[in-house]
């Protein structure tokens, strides 16, 4: 596993092959972590096309600056996180069964962290593409509505992460939030999609 700058650094064949490879991580989650981070980018590129037409649209860059790098470090986190719950899911324990299956699910519960994260992220992408796709320029909102539905996306399977660490912990009201999280991204994206 890299750090979150080794995963910016790396070209992109390396990145797919590293998700490709019989491993765990990166997986994905990291991958939804750097779609939010592609989309964000996207938000930041129309918003900078459109300061002759939106005087507002220097604040909507640097918010989508701001989001794309929150998210590019959540790649790491995630397959960090996770990674250390796997591997202690496969070490030998000498505990008694209830205090091993109490740390492993806390340690998965720490996991569902990073996906919560991404998932919240990819709802302020998505609102902020829905935002940039209605003021920008129209030479470019196409891109911020693709921004949007790529940010819900993400969003949906961040959330869907969440839930499968958690399944350990009934009722467990993360999985509540993400969900939530991803419908009102997937309502920014439609919105922003009707606007184009």
């Amino acid at each position: 596993m890299r750090n979150g700058a080794t995963y910016l650094e790396r070209s992109l064949g390396d990145l797919l092959d590293d998700v490709g490879a019989p491993t765990p991580t990166p997986g994905s989650g990291s991958v939804a972590a750097l779609v939010v981070a592609l989309a964000a980018a996207v938000v930041g590129m129309a918003a900078r096309m459109s300061r002759s037409v939106w005087d507002e649209a220097g604040g909507s860059a640097a918010q989508a600056e701001t989001l794309r790098l929150r998210a590019a470090e959540l790649a790491y986190v995630d397959a960090a996180r996770y990674e250390q719950a796997l591997e202690m899911r496969a070490a030998p324990s000498q505990d008694r069964p209830e205090r091993r299956d109490f740390a492993l699910g806390r340690a998965f519960a720490k996991a569902a962290e990073p996906p919560l994260e991404i998932v919240q992220a990819a709802a302020d992408v998505a609102l902020l593409a829905c935002e940039v796709a209605q003021r920008c320029d129209p030479a470019v909102r196409a891109d911020a509505a693709a921004a949007a539905s790529l940010a819900a996306g993400a969003a949906g399977a961040a959330a869907e992460l969440v839930a499968v660490n958690l399944t350990a912990l009934e009722g467990d009201q993360r999985v509540g939030l993400a969900r939530r999280l991803a419908d009102e991204a997937a309502d920014e994206a439609r919105r922003a999609l009707g606007s184009t």
